[in-house]
């Protein structure tokens, strides 16, 4: 046995980029090499929205918008975008409410509108008013505020105040629901406001005549978001029921090609406690819907 028996030979080296090309696989050197270079400095989508939601649950998003906004976020490329992304939350939900635009701030932070918003869908009871056309005579005040006093359980409402506009524009302050009742048609607003018989609680309702269904139900549905930039104007601006800084509720009815916006709260702007009972005001001050089922009775009197 010669002396370089015990010595493996060296194998020849290989040409620039052949190593592993016969098997298809990197070689062992080439892997372990990539594993000791460092993680990539790709984004690990594991990993990294942690950060992000937990700024997202301080902005007041709910998990599944956080993850909307991620999802959204990561296939635009970039967090950075996350500008154009939220401007999608307002689809997913009625927990997040966007600020009005910087050029309405002022306006509507100096405006009464209701801290809280809900809206209902029109019910089949109102499908023989669904267009307008069906329904082309113009209300009255007295059509829908002529009762004078509005009862329900507990709560006794007295008639303060009424307005008609044929132009809607002036029943409302914010550029987005103006605009809104533009697109919808809309050919009157009739308001009225009411204050109980203890002088505890206001309330103030508006009814919209619109094109057709279609469109009321849009400005309920609408008013989800823009109630915060947008809402119904007091029917006497000198002496208005709620103030900016108090507390009030509101709620939208779509009925038929009709759509009626309650606005209710007790008369020192307080918050309601457990003695308030906000159901039987908005049930009471709803009693002038029954000017629109008058309407369907006149259309469809078999229905």
């Amino acid at each position: 046995m010669g002396p370089d028996s015990s010595v493996p030979a060296e194998p020849a080296p290989a040409e620039p980029g052949t190593a592993g090309r016969a098997s298809g696989r990197r070689s062992p050197a080439r892997r372990s090499a990539k594993r000791s270079a460092g993680p990539s400095p790709r984004r690990d989508p594991a990993e990294e929205p942690e950060g992000i939601l937990g700024r997202l649950e301080a902005w007041g998003l709910s998990p599944v918008q956080q993850k909307l906004v991620v999802a959204g976020a990561w296939t635009v490329g970039a967090l950075a975008a996350f500008g154009a992304v939220l401007l999608a939350i307002a689809a997913v939900g009625n927990d997040y409410v966007p600020e009005p635009p910087a050029a309405e701030a002022g306006t509507a932070a100096s405006q009464p509108r209701p801290a809280t918003y809900r809206g209902w869908a029109s019910s089949k009871v109102f499908a023989p008013i669904a267009q307008s056309k069906a329904d082309p005579l113009p209300l009255t005040v007295k059509d829908v505020f002529g009762e004078k006093t509005l009862t329900e359980g507990r709560i006794t409402l007295k008639l303060t105040g009424a307005k008609l506009d044929d132009a809607c524009a002036e029943a409302v302050w914010g550029r987005a629901l103006t605009d809104r009742l533009a697109q919808g048609g809309c050919t009157q607003a009739l308001r009225g406001t009411y204050t109980s018989a203890d002088r505890r609680y206001v309330a103030q309702y508006t009814l919209f005549k619109l094109r057709d269904a279609a469109s009321a139900q849009g400005l309920v549905d609408s008013l989800t978001t823009l109630h915060r930039g947008g809402w119904v104007r007091p029917v006497d601006p000198a002496r208005p029921l709620f103030t900016a800084d108090g507390h009030s509720e509101g709620s939208g009815h779509a009925l038929g090609h009709y759509a009626g916006l309650v606005w209710i709260g007790r008369a020192d702007g307080a918050e309601p406690d457990v003695k308030d009972d906000l159901v039987s005001l908005s049930l009471a001050v709803r009693s002038t819907e029954k000017a629109v089922f008058r309407r369907v009775v006149t259309v469809a009197p078999a229905s």
